[in-house]
């Protein structure tokens, strides 16, 4: 008889080893070490003269050692094509570092044993890149290029520069305790048969690559000398614009980390997140002085480097790539419904869609994948509202916790604490209060707008009105307390004068979920069907938001109009027209359907006059024509006599109707209209926006 066996089960590996944040290290470097191409040349040279000649004057401005050939002409200035000469006298040593804000600083005097010692990277300290004094990338640490970069990326998970991840989900092939079994080194990596595979939690993992596994048609060395050539000596100016004007509002790049890599000469950018950068910064060309004077850069040819770049990069999944095409989809003509779908995609490859509060990777990381998250997230949502499109993003399968203030902290070092600037506070609690918002938004569209809902309404016959009142009661409230919970530094007249405020498209936000909801309201209601009290109503609200999200418009000033705007700012004005004309379209009487037309003149005007300061609002003038020239074709309508004469128009019913109405199971939801304030939209109920400031 056989013997019987118990198996005992697999044992679950203990918890991952959690990496250390990156602490900066000391770098002293020559420059044959510096630059690869270099040393090449050196290493292959038949002459090396001794030290105690002395230099030509090419590698002595260089400060780099140089080395004879045969030909008595050094290999530096073969190989930068140059005469090599030793007619200029020997300058005074005197040894300066260029900082990051482009001053010259003199170097620290050496100091006693006894001295505290600072390392000299810490001269490199503003965070700032000055659109005054254009430095080229060549330049920035010395006078040569440091390319031996800290470990700060090589530490992260998705933004190493030589090798990528992908997410392994619960379905895949290879089972979470199947891998556990394996040997991990102190990386909390183990070699596999399908790549290296990283242990990020007890459960989760993904499968890290090299990148030169995913052979490409392009390099990104020729990608990013192109956009050097376009941009010229302007970049580090242009990337100055960028964390000034951008950055506060839409934080979705480590700040201290890219000018870390930048300071240190890195040159490994991922091509089309510089460029996205470069073209976004470019909209401020203008309003800088320094920057006013010359040929704006070829904005066409940047964009086209970006667009194919980005191409290229997906195919090895990284979070640079998710930051390239989520600042591309910020300009509104590359805004586009494929590019928010592969982003997705891409997101959930590298496993944005998770909660990472506990991985084994660094705390900076961590903080910066739950930002880019939740950026991603919102792309989603206001993309589907825009393109009309279902979200690819749905709450079953989001796990990414809300951020808080410390997921806003850009430093390296976990010991850092530094005191933020009240503008980049400020856009701090933008960005989540966007967030906030686009849940709503999100709420308001697979309420009203999925084919289930839509399904739904169909089949509900004469009661989709009420049906649509029901539904809307809810998120109305929600939607009101959130806008009555907000933060004084996101309120309208909050801005500096002179002073770029990008509130607006928060706002542009809000009254954009409002139409949205009021315009379901309006397209359920058929006159010949429709209760006339309800109907009466429905309009009387409809109109009130019309009239405030018009005047919200009139009152955009300079210093809003110039400053950052949501990719959906444009969809979201024009959605304001869509909605004005709808109200025309449905008139039921001629002076009713006058109204409407001439604050849509209106409309057309002021946007006419803004789009000179803000450009990207033509495209929602162009969106307004087109609604207006569809207007065109309306039948003549009835004024309200004829109305009244012939056909018993509707109008408000008296006191003693009213209570009729409310008595009827089919209306009983307009008895719940002004318990709360829920959809009554009159101005008493504290949701008119007329005055910014309440």
């Amino acid at each position: 008889m056989a013997a019987v066996m118990a198996v005992q089960p697999l044992a679950p590996r203990p918890s991952p080893h959690m990496i250390a944040a990156w602490a900066p290290q000391k770098h002293i470097m020559e420059a044959k070490e510096n630059r690869p191409a270099l040393k090449q040349l050196q290493q292959a040279s038949p002459a090396i003269r001794p030290r105690r000649e002395r230099p030509c004057d090419g590698c002595r401005k260089r400060k780099s050692k140089c080395v004879l050939q045969e030909s008595r002409k050094c290999v530096l200035c073969e190989f930068h094509k140059q005469d090599c000469t030793f007619v200029e006298q020997a300058q005074p040593r005197k040894r300066k570092l260029i900082s990051i804000d482009g001053s010259e600083n003199q170097r620290a005097p050496k100091r006693s044993p006894g001295a505290s010692t600072t390392n000299s990277s810490t001269a490199v300290s503003s965070p700032r890149l000055p659109h005054q004094a254009a430095i080229p990338h060549d330049i920035v640490l010395g006078s040569f290029v440091q390319t031996h970069l800290p470990s700060t990326v090589d530490e992260s998970l998705s933004l190493q520069r030589h090798r990528h991840c992908k997410y392994l989900g619960p379905t895949t092939a290879l089972d979470s305790s199947l891998i556990g079994v394996g040997s991990f080194n102190d990386k909390n990596e183990t070699a596999s048969q399908v790549g290296t595979l990283r242990q990020v939690t007890a459960t989760e993992y993904f499968s890290t690559h090299a990148d030169a596994d995913v052979p490409i048609p392009d390099d990104e060395a020729r990608a990013l000398a192109e956009i050097d050539a376009t941009v010229g000596p302007h970049g580090p100016a242009l990337i100055d614009i960028y964390f000034r004007n951008v950055h506060p509002s839409y934080p979705i790049i480590q700040k201290k980390v890219f000018l870390d890599r930048l300071s240190h000469g890195d040159r490994q950018f991922n091509p089309p997140l510089l460029a996205a950068m470069y073209l976004l910064a470019l909209s401020w060309w203008s309003r800088e002085p320094s920057l006013a004077q010359h040929p704006k850069p070829d904005v066409g040819r940047l964009e086209y480097i970006a667009i194919t770049s980005l191409t290229i990069a997906m195919q090895r999944p990284k979070i640079s790539a998710v930051q390239a095409g989520l600042l591309l989809l910020q300009r509104a003509k590359s805004s586009t419904w494929t590019l928010t779908v592969q982003l997705v995609a891409l997101g959930q490859d590298i496993g944005l869609h998770l909660d990472c509060s506990d991985w084994s990777i660094p705390r900076w990381e961590r903080r910066l994948r739950k930002r880019l998250a939740w950026a991603l997230y919102m792309q989603d949502k206001w993309s589907a509202l825009m393109h009309g499109r279902p979200s690819h993003i749905n709450a079953a399968d989001w796990a990414v916790q809300p951020p808080t203030e410390e997921d806003f902290d850009d430093s390296v070092d976990p010991d850092t604490d530094d005191t933020l600037d009240p503008e980049i506070q400020k856009g701090q609690t933008l960005f989540m209060q966007m967030i906030a918002l686009t849940s709503i938004m999100a709420e308001v569209c697979a309420t009203f707008y999925s084919q289930t809902a839509k399904e739904e309404y169909a089949r509900a016959g004469r009661l989709a009105t009420q049906l649509v009142l029901n539904r809307a009661k809810p998120v109305q409230i929600k939607l009101k307390d959130w806008f009555a919970k907000l933060p004084v530094e996101c309120k309208m007249d909050g801005f500096v004068p002179g002073q770029l405020c990008s509130v607006g498209y928060l706002h542009l936000g809000y009254f954009a979920t409002e139409i949205s909801i009021h315009r379901r309201i309006v397209q359920s209601l058929d006159p010949a069907t429709a209760n006339p009290y309800m109907l009466y109503i429905c309009r009387s609200a409809a109109k009130t938001r019309l009239i405030s999200a018009m005047d919200f418009v009139n009152r955009l000033r300079p210093e809003h109009l110039d400053a950052f705007w949501y990719f959906a700012s444009t969809s979201n004005i024009a959605l304001i027209g869509t909605f004005g004309a709808l109200l025309m379209a449905t008139s039921p009487a001629k002076e009713e359907a006058e109204f409407y037309q001439s604050r849509l003149a209106e409309l057309k005007w002021t946007l006419e006059v803004s789009a000179r300061k803000a450009p990207w609002i033509g495209g929602a003038l162009e969106l307004l024509n087109a609604n207006m020239e569809m207007l065109q074709g309306l039948p003549e309508k009835r004024t309200a006599a004829e109305m009244v004469r012939f056909e018993a128009a509707p109008m408000p019913p008296t006191a003693q109707g009213q209570e009729q109405l409310l008595e009827s199971e089919d209306q009983i939801v307009l008895g719940q209209m002004d318990d709360d304030g829920g959809m009554d939209m009159s101005n008493s109920d504290g949701m008119d926006m007329d005055d910014w400031s309440s």
